[in-house]
């Protein structure tokens, strides 16, 4: 048991998707809250919880819910937004900054909330791209099971790949509810990761980012 903690504590990243099994979509949503439903139920009832309680015994059915339709819809490419682009006709090119998008995601070691914002800035080359649809590409990502080292990634190399450019960074600051809630208890602590490319990898563009965000100022 120590083992799988150890190894579960890691954050080694060997890809940048999300690990899947081939099998993944062969069932629909209603076919896995069954089956999570049936399971969750004997969990519920190893805890010593009688399910024949009024306030109990739709609990399983709620818990597979929230899974498939609500916290996972993430997994499914078929629910990835559709990010439109435009022809960048006004020559816009210098930086631009979508800040404070919210982040509603699950640790994947422990199942439990990562909640904090990400901050994503571009420099525009040919097209831009709708504001809202950064903060849905952010929210597609963040509805799965997560390390928020990938989540920084997958953010980052889908944009990229959008606007046909490298000039992308992605700062995500969030609190880890396996870190206050279990093990050291940490309620104060937050994590910060940052990934970026192009233009981003010189300090004076990637500091210009950090200013227009406020970091320098914030407790």
């Amino acid at each position: 048991m120590e083992k799988h903690d150890h190894i579960g504590d890691n954050h080694i990243l060997t890809n940048v998707e999300t690990p899947l099994l081939p099998t993944a979509f062969d069932a629909s949503d209603d076919e896995k809250i069954a089956v999570i439903k049936e399971h969750f139920a004997k969990i519920m009832e190893a805890l010593g919880l009688d399910l024949s309680d009024d306030s109990l015994s739709g609990t399983p059915y709620r818990f597979a819910k929230m899974y498939v339709k609500e916290l996972f819809y993430g997994l499914n490419p078929a629910n990835k937004p559709k990010i439109s682009t435009f022809e960048n006709k006004y020559g816009y090119r210098k930086m631009l900054v979508e800040q404070n998008i919210t982040i509603d995601s699950s640790c994947e070691h422990h199942f439990l909330p990562i909640t904090g914002y990400a901050h994503v800035g571009y420099i525009p080359k040919d097209t831009v791209v709708g504001l809202s649809k950064i903060n849905r590409l952010v929210d597609y990502y963040a509805h799965r099971p997560q390390v928020q080292e990938r989540l920084c990634l997958q953010i980052l190399k889908d944009l990229q790949e959008v606007l046909g450019t490298e000039d992308v960074i992605v700062i995500v600051n969030a609190k880890h509810l396996c870190v206050s809630s279990r093990g050291i208890k940490d309620k104060n602590s937050f994590t910060t990761t940052v990934e970026y490319g192009g233009s981003f990898n010189e300090v004076a563009v990637r500091n210009e980012f950090f200013k227009i965000c406020d970091f320098d100022n914030r407790d």
